[in-house]
């Protein structure tokens, strides 16, 4: 029985003997996704940053109450599933009594699901659960992380630059961390024409929960005044 990377490696090695088992797969695993967003009823933010944050820390600890001032604002809280600052996030949502939904990924080092999520699925795909992140939510806050949490944010902005998807507010949380990346994009990329100025414009850092609850909902006013939240 082959892994969940074996089969990724498949597919990239552009063999065609399972072409259609492959596809169906996949267009299963996005239907079940599909599915599960459609039961959340309420706008969202999805959370995202490093699965290696320790309860307690400064990082666990503010994902933690952005996640509960949003719960109490009415949006429901979507992160990948797992531990570190997904964890924090789905606590928090809990504690600030609203939705908490965690969308996680099969690994070969498993990353079990946190305790704290009220809507949970495992997905096998990458590329199928970052598009869930994506439908599920109004808009991202970025902590510190790695690799992962790199890919979400890049993947988020070049969504938003090429208009897939339209207003969606990006917050960066914790200046420190990223303000050397900001320089990097400004001094790099902006500098050789590579990113136009509006492309900065669409990053926004704070250091304070509240700060980063007020971005995402003032991005969606005529939802919150319908009453939806």
């Amino acid at each position: 029985m082959s892994t969940n990377s074996e089969h990724d490696r498949r597919l990239l090695r552009r063999t065609h003997e399972t072409i259609a088992g492959d596809i169906s797969l996949i267009a299963s695993e996005f239907l079940a996704g599909f599915q599960e967003v459609e039961r959340i009823d309420r706008p969202a933010v999805s959370i995202f940053g490093s699965a290696r944050v320790a309860e307690g820390s400064a990082t666990y600890e503010a994902a933690r109450e952005t996640a509960r001032q949003f719960a109490q604002a009415g949006l429901g809280v979507v992160t990948g599933g797992g531990p570190g600052v997904m964890e924090a996030a789905n606590r928090g949502a809990k504690e600030g009594g609203g939705l908490s939904i965690g969308f996680n990924i099969l690994l070969p080092h498993e990353q079990g699901l946190n305790p704290y999520c009220d809507i949970a699925r495992t997905f096998k795909h990458f590329y199928v659960r970052k598009v869930m992140f994506v439908k599920a939510a109004e808009g991202f806050v970025i902590f510190p992380g790695g690799f992962g949490t790199m890919d979400e944010l890049y993947e988020a902005l070049t969504l938003i630059q090429t208009g897939k998807i339209g207003t969606f507010p990006v917050v960066l949380f914790d200046r420190d961390y990223w303000e050397e990346m900001i320089d990097w994009i400004r001094e790099e990329m902006l500098a050789d024409g590579l990113v136009s100025p509006d492309d900065l414009d669409l990053l926004y850092l704070t250091d304070e929960p509240q700060e980063a609850v007020d971005r995402i909902v003032t991005k969606m006013p005529s939802r919150l005044q319908e009453g939806t939240v």
